[in-house]
């Protein structure tokens, strides 16, 4: 409150005393206020704050969700052109499947959206869907890593990393990265990695399999110590560390560990409460849902709402760790999907709007890419749809987006982008953008030359800011 309040000057002053009285960390005293680190001002005005990345691990279908193709039905079990298969990967066999579910239009926008989303839809008016996105690769683990580190190997940092490194933190007291996820994803800790950014940067895991606070994060609280014993400890290992680091300059590795060590202690004052879903009122919680995405959705808002940066959700569950990746079964698997989804993310921007936070929190839907409009031949009952890269859909919310609006289009069968169209850089460019940060300018050198998010690549997509 002081930190907010009165352009922060009551912080100032209890930060001054709090040093006098020798009551704060060497670490602690030397850091700026409400921030660790990052740029030294935001290139612009920023129109979010933090980011929530809501991210259906193995890609939804856009044709089953909020791109409808019509057009489908009139060509259904048709097999697509040897020109059309070219830009795509497929098996032969397959022919245009149309969508069985209905669309119509929602809201005072008339935003267009499948019948799978009767909660999501309520929040039409807030929902800003990219019909025109596409990447660079149809196969999960390039595209996982396109589309969280804008490059298709696993040699770069994440967009988390990014602007942890970029942003800084507000609360010391908390990581500025958090990812929460049932276990590991395809590819991994690769996609929060901080790669060369310095390790501070590096998300932080959380296993949300069990949602017990005290199973997603160990030893919050010292068996022996109190809080000031340990303080004091800290400080004795934090002076040996800096005799040991004196010897060894630019280790960034040292330091990243010495610096985790101080955001462990700071955790511990603010964790247990943060993470700790039992302060939610059971209606709240069943709002959301009693799933694993559901309750991690609730986290999500309570981590930023205490100044997490950003905060990575992972639709992974316990028995397939790509759910989304409707090979077979596309319509059930869509419907069962989307049901948990849908309510879980209409829940999480209700909540977001009820407290003032939607307006600078941008909120992101979607997987690594898109599904064919076409069915891959089953191999046991139902058919599904395989892997689409070049025209797939993307919906964002809050953060200065435009709500109710649509942007882009796919042709007439939903194969390719051909309006509007958006590639993974230019919507690293634009999350950037809407932070207040230049994505060319924000640059970390490296190796003999200076590296940023979009490489050389991407483009601010304008129209759908507000």
């Amino acid at each position: 409150m002081l930190r907010r309040a009165g352009a922060g000057f009551g912080m100032l002053g209890l930060a001054g005393a709090c040093e006098a009285a020798g009551l704060l960390s060497p670490a602690a005293s030397a850091a700026p206020l409400g921030r660790v680190s990052g740029l030294d001002g935001l290139h612009h005005p920023a129109k979010a704050k933090r980011v929530i990345f809501l991210f259906m691990n193995g890609a939804p279908s856009h044709v089953d969700t909020f791109d409808p193709k019509p057009a489908l039905a009139k060509y259904a079990g048709q097999e697509p052109s040897e020109t059309e298969f070219k830009t795509l990967r497929s098996k032969k066999g397959g022919t245009f499947m149309p969508s069985p579910f209905r669309f119509r239009p929602h809201g005072e926008s008339g935003l267009v959206m499948s019948e799978l989303f009767p909660h999501l839809s309520h929040f039409a008016d807030d929902l800003c869907v990219l019909r025109g996105m596409h990447t660079d690769t149809p196969n999960h683990e390039p595209g996982l890593l396109m589309m969280h580190s804008g490059n298709q190997q696993p040699i770069r940092p994440s967009l988390g990393s990014w602007l942890s490194y970029g942003l800084g933190s507000e609360n010391a007291n908390l990581p500025p990265f958090v990812v929460l996820c049932p276990g590991l994803p395809v590819v991994g800790p690769q996609l929060w990695s901080s790669a060369f950014l310095p390790g501070e940067h590096q998300g932080m895991s959380v296993n949300t399999s069990d949602l017990d606070v005290h199973a997603m994060i160990a030893h919050l609280k010292h068996p022996r110590l109190d809080r000031s014993q340990q303080r004091r400890q800290l400080d004795l290992i934090q002076r040996i560390n800096d005799l040991h680091r004196s010897d060894r300059p630019h280790e960034a590795a040292l330091d990243a560990q010495i610096s985790s060590l101080e955001l462990a202690f700071q955790m511990q004052t603010e964790a247990g409460e943060a993470f700790d879903l039992k302060h939610e009122p059971d209606s709240l919680r069943d709002a959301y849902g009693r799933t694993t995405f559901g309750q991690s959705c609730l986290l999500a808002r309570r981590l930023v709402e205490r100044d997490v940066r950003i905060v990575q959700v992972y639709y992974v569950d316990g028995r397939k760790k790509q759910p989304w990746d409707t090979h077979s079964a596309n319509d059930a698997g869509h419907r069962r999907l989307c049901a948990d989804a849908d309510r879980a993310t209409a829940a999480l921007l209700g909540d977001l709007k009820a407290r003032g936070l939607l307006e600078d929190t941008l909120v992101i839907w979607g997987g690594e890419f898109g599904r064919t409009p076409y069915s891959e031949p089953a191999k046991k009952g139902d058919p599904g749809r395989d892997h689409h890269a070049t025209g797939f859909s993307m919906v964002l919310a809050g953060g200065g987006v435009k709500g109710g609006y649509t942007h882009g289009a796919t042709d007439d069968f939903g194969m390719i982008a051909v309006d509007g169209r958006v590639h993974v850089h230019d919507l690293h460019a634009t999350i950037l953008h809407l932070l207040g940060i230049d994505h060319e300018r924000l640059t970390y050198r490296y190796s003999g030359r200076d590296f940023r998010l979009t490489d050389v690549h991407g483009t601010v997509v304008r129209d759908i800011i507000a």
